[in-house]
C-alpha cells in the first residue's frame, strides 16, 4: 500500500513509540510503501535542520537517506488552487493524487478536514494502523 506521511507522522516515527512508529515498522517490513515528491522531503530535511539544532544528537539525514533509495518519489505539480487552510498541506495532497496513493497519514486537523479531496483519504496515525496494519505488534 502506498502512503503519503506527513512531516509529524515522519519525524515522530523515528523518535518515539506509537502508531508514527509502527507505521515506519510497516514500511520496514514492506507492508506499506511510503511516496514523498521534492517538496515533502524538503520540508523533512528542513525539520531535521531544526531539531539537530536544537537537539545537537539527532541526525535526520541517514533516515532520509534511506527514504530516498527505498521509497517512491512522485513528481507532484501543485494544487490549481488551495485546498487546505494551511497552504503548506496542500503538498501532501498533491503528492498523493500524482502517485495514485489513497491515503495520506497526518494528525494535522486542517488537513483531515479535506479528507475525500479527489479520493485521497487523511487518517490520523492511530486511525491507519487500525485501519491497515490491525493488532499485530512489531
Amino acid at each position: 500500500m502506498r502512503v503519503v506521511l506527513d512531516t509529524n507522522v515522519f519525524v515522530s516515527g523515528i523518535f518515539f513509540r506509537g502508531p508514527p512508529a509502527r507505521i515506519l515498522s510497516a514500511w520496514r517490513e514492506g507492508r506499506i510503501l511510503p511516496v514523498v515528491s521534492a517538496e515533502i522531503l524538503g520540508e523533512y530535511r528542513r525539520v531535521g535542520q531544526v531539531l539537530a539544532a536544537r537537539f545537537p544528537t539527532i541526525d535526520l539525514e541517514p533516515f532520509l537517506t534511506l527514504l530516498v533509495t527505498h521509497a517512491e518519489i512522485a513528481l507532484a505539480p501543485p494544487l490549481r488552487k488551495q485546498v487546505c487552510d494551511d497552504p503548506d498541506d496542500d503538498k501532501f495532497l498533491a503528492c498523493a493524487i500524482a502517485a495514485c496513493a489513497r491515503v495520506v497519514v497526518s494528525g494535522d486537523r486542517a488537513l483531515g478536514r479535506v479528507s475525500g479531496f479527489h479520493g485521497v483519504e487523511v487518517l490520523t496515525p492511530r486511525r491507519f494502523v487500525e485501519e491497515h496494519l490491525g493488532s499485530d505488534r512489531p
